[in-house]
């Protein structure tokens, strides 16, 4: 059997093991609409059966020693390192993704089961100090059961950075993935973990749509709920998670500023500009969405983005074009509608503007102003906001009006100036003469404000944090005396 034989998932869903549903949907190309197999659609049914079983199965595998867990999870990365042409592939065609945005995300989601791997090693406790004479300890225990809700931009990566250190923590994991790469985000990464080893029943995957989301929230089984996508979601989700008492890791949107000050190399920071706003066709939490840059240097910044972007060919990724398809046609038409209206309030298109089919143009607006749409809101597509600043306090202005904090790039020929500098510009992630677009799978990453409930990914302490339970231990010779 070759790895994720289309005969294993193939109208199933993967429900501890491969389990044909009643529904099925069709995968389909964005580049090319044409069907590349249908995959079990999961009801609310289906959702509590996953977790009813993922709870038994946790009670076992948490008890497993950390090194066992460890193994495994490794395994998986290992067999996802080995099959990185199989993931890009999946990621091209129902992603649209580029071939090199695919090939790095392939390599970023074997990246992640490594450091959960290590992860699980990791001390889990510590020793407090205590007025009485006993053994006073904290310890880190897994939460059981965790919902993880993903998207459909970087479907793996965005998957398996919770999935991975979940499971090697010893929880049991209910994966449900953007219906619209559900494959490449969900169905990939269970043929994964089946073959590296993972007990059966600890690891579900369940494709479906707004009902099984909601069944994945309410259920009460599931501790914790682990989502990336809109900010308007995450704050359903949220209130909903905070009434069951429950804990909700929200990674939302941006509008993430790059600063372009007076000093720079104007032809390497439109370049930096380029990459942050018109990788993968715009649609990163991270894109670079507000290019604020300074007066000495406008024009001539504005002239070499829209330079870039006029080069860049748009197109089927699996010829080799850079920039793909958006993911859809309602995604596509929101972008334009952004883009026109911003126009037609004022600013000037320097390129772009078009599309045939799925495939937007790498657009450039100059002249945008705080009260255009393309300044306020998450574009989520290949479009290049420039705005004019003047002053530092002009800029941390114009910086600070977005209710925003993922991430923010400073391009400068003074990085110390940089640092200090962003002191007055909150955000969750600071990049100093790089855009705004990078992930590590050791880096801490999360936003603040309307981009989500802060750095709840990446690295073992925020992973520790996010996926377990801390409780108190006592221990003492005899048992204590009391007055009564």
């Amino acid at each position: 059997m070759t790895f994720f034989d289309t005969n294993d998932w193939d109208g199933r869903i993967f429900d501890g093991g491969w389990v044909r549903t009643s529904a099925q949907a069709e995968a389909r190309s964005p580049s090319t609409g044409a069907s590349l197999g249908a995959y079990g659609v999961a009801s609310a049914e289906d959702v509590d059966r996953a977790v009813r079983i993922a709870r038994s199965a946790q009670r076992e595998w948490a008890a497993r020693p950390a090194d066992e867990r460890a193994a495994i999870i490794r395994r998986a990365g290992d067999i996802i390192s080995a099959q990185a042409d199989t993931v890009a592939k999946w990621l091209i065609d129902e992603a649209g993704s580029g071939q090199g945005k695919a090939a790095f995300e392939a390599g970023l989601v074997s990246s992640e089961f490594y450091q959960a791997s290590a992860t699980a090693m990791m001390p889990y406790g510590s020793l407090l100090q205590s007025s009485r004479p006993r053994l006073s300890l904290a310890r880190r225990l897994p939460a059981g059961v965790v919902g993880v809700i993903s998207p459909f931009n970087f479907p793996a990566i965005l998957a398996a950075r919770s999935v991975a250190p979940a499971l090697a923590l010893g929880n049991a994991v209910v994966l449900k993935p953007d219906p619209r790469t559900a494959i490449s985000g969900g169905l990939i990464v269970a043929a994964a973990l089946a073959d590296a080893g993972v007990p059966e029943g600890v690891f579900h995957v369940v494709p479906g749509g707004v009902d099984a989301g909601s069944a994945l929230v309410d259920h009460p089984d599931v501790r914790i709920i682990s989502f990336t996508g809109s900010t308007e979601a995450g704050r359903a989700i949220g209130a909903r998670a905070s009434q069951l008492l429950k804990r909700a890791h929200l990674e939302l949107g941006g509008n993430n500023a790059l600063v372009v000050m007076a000093d720079v190399d104007v032809q390497a920071a439109a370049s930096a500009g380029a990459w942050g706003s018109f990788l993968h066709q715009g649609q990163i939490c991270m894109t670079t969405g507000r290019h604020l840059v300074h007066a000495d240097v406008y024009d001539d910044y504005v002239d070499a983005l829209a330079a870039k972007a006029r080069a860049l060919p748009v197109g089927d990724p699996s010829t080799g074009a850079p920039l793909g398809p958006v993911i859809d046609a309602k995604q596509r038409d929101r972008i334009h509608a952004i883009v026109t209206e911003t126009i037609s309030a004022g600013a000037r298109l320097d390129a772009g503007g078009g599309f045939n089919r799925l495939f937007y143009q790498a657009t450039v607006l100059s002249d945008v102003q705080p009260e255009h749409a393309a300044f306020h809101k998450e574009v989520f597509g290949p479009v290049a906001p420039v705005v004019r600043y003047t002053s530092e306090d002009e800029l941390v202005s114009l910086v600070n009006a977005s209710e925003y904090g993922l991430s923010l790039g400073i391009l400068t020929r003074e990085p110390l100036r940089a640092l200090e500098l962003a002191d007055r510009l909150p955000s969750g992630i600071l990049h100093i003469n790089d855009q705004t677009v990078d992930d590590e799978a050791q880096a801490p990453f999360g936003g603040i404000g309307a981009s989500g409930t802060g750095a709840r990914f990446g690295g073992h302490e925020a992973n520790i944090e996010a996926f377990t339970e801390q409780q108190w231990v006592t221990m003492q010779a005899e048992i204590a005396r009391y007055p009564f």
